[in-house]
């Protein structure tokens, strides 16, 4: 079933889709007063605003409910913008739907439920709206993927999916580190699903929320879905990583927008140049690794005559550690090369494993 290109149900779309709001629907009054200024940014095209918020813990503000769905009827009948909303159960669907919300998003923690994603699908199959889905809490593409799938087979074909980044148990500069590798892989996987970028959830900090949107749009993601309170430190839920309208329709003009082709022949001749270096190299490494296999396949050979195992864990944490110093001597990031050889590494246990399993059932077969 084809994905629906966005400006085929949005009007007048212009490239970068923005969304905006709140991240809770509070009071009536914050609702109207938000989406009244962010209409006034020509580029916003849809509110957002939760309306149910699935906490971690209970007791914590976990939204409204449907008391506040009126609210975003009133938003689009006054300032014309779309409205979205989160849903996460068959209940909010029904809800959402009888109040004439214009699409709705599956959030990160309903992403990581195949149960709860198809539930949701099957309460809309037949209905056409638009869905976003963002990527599961943790780092799981498969379930990402499952998920944009499973709209698709009830016969969703106005699908957006949404990158918020991450969960991670270690501190950083993220809240929610991007992994940008996994949004890229699920628009290699489906080239026509239209990819939006969520720096707030990302960020956490409402002064990165720059940095991480213009980092979206240099790598082509179709639009932004942007956390916006009139008044962000007096928030109900997430006040750190919400931006006022002003900051918003700042951040946006300011903001350098890169397209995908150049008229330029002058550069177009040195990017195809620098794209055949490309090519040679990743040539000569694809060429290595088979050599290195086929040393993983001697090394194997060897062990089987010795009687020793293929996996051996003081071996392979000294090898990462002198190729994480070798690279960080040569200015590569030592977090890239321990990524890149642990799949390596994964590779060349497999194949020893592999033989050493042959090897086994040959033996019993040769037994008399």
């Amino acid at each position: 079933m084809p994905i629906i290109p966005l400006n085929q149900w949005i009007p007048k779309l212009k490239k970068p889709l923005i969304v905006a709001g709140p991240c809770s629907a509070e009071t009536e009054e914050q609702v109207l007063q938000t989406a009244k200024k962010l209409a006034e940014i020509e580029d916003v095209r849809i509110f957002r605003a939760g309306i149910w918020k699935p906490r971690t813990r209970p007791n914590s503000f976990e939204g409204l409910g449907e008391e506040a769905l009126p609210w975003l009827a009133k938003v689009k009948k006054e300032t014309g913008l779309l409205t979205t909303c989160e849903v996460a159960n068959t209940k909010h669907v029904e809800l959402a739907l009888k109040y004439g919300i214009d699409i709705l998003w599956i959030g990160a923690r309903t992403t990581v439920s195949p149960f709860a994603v198809q539930e949701i699908a099957d309460a809309l199959k037949g209905t056409g709206i638009p869905v976003m889905i963002k990527n599961p809490i943790n780092a799981d593409f498969a379930l990402w993927m499952g998920a944009v799938e499973r709209f698709l087979n009830v016969g969703i074909e106005k699908i957006v999916a949404i990158h918020r980044g991450f969960s991670s148990a270690a501190p950083g500069e993220y809240r929610n580190p991007p992994m940008w590798h996994i949004p890229l892989s699920l628009k290699q996987r489906f080239p026509d699903l239209p990819m939006i970028c969520d720096p707030s959830h990302i960020t956490g900090k409402r002064e990165n929320v720059p940095r991480v949107c213009q980092k979206a749009m240099d790598l082509d993601m179709d639009g932004l879905i942007v956390e916006t309170h009139p008044t962000p430190e007096k928030a109900w839920s997430d006040a750190a990583q919400q931006i006022t309208p002003e900051t918003l329709a700042s951040m946006l003009k300011n903001m350098e927008y890169r397209t995908a082709y150049s008229s330029d022949r002058k550069f177009e001749a040195q990017l195809g140049e620098l794209r055949s270096k490309i090519d040679r190299l990743d040539t000569e490494i694809i060429e290595t690794l088979q050599l290195r296999n086929k040393v993983a396949e001697e090394i194997a050979k060897a062990k089987i005559e010795n009687n020793v195992t293929a996996f051996q864990l003081k071996r392979m944490d000294k090898v990462l550690k002198d190729r994480k110093a070798q690279a960080e001597k040569l200015g590569l990031r030592p977090e890239y090369i321990e990524e890149l050889y642990n799949t390596v590494h994964a590779e060349s246990v497999k194949i020893q494993t592999s033989i050493m399993v042959d090897n086994k059932i040959l033996s019993k077969k040769e037994k008399p």
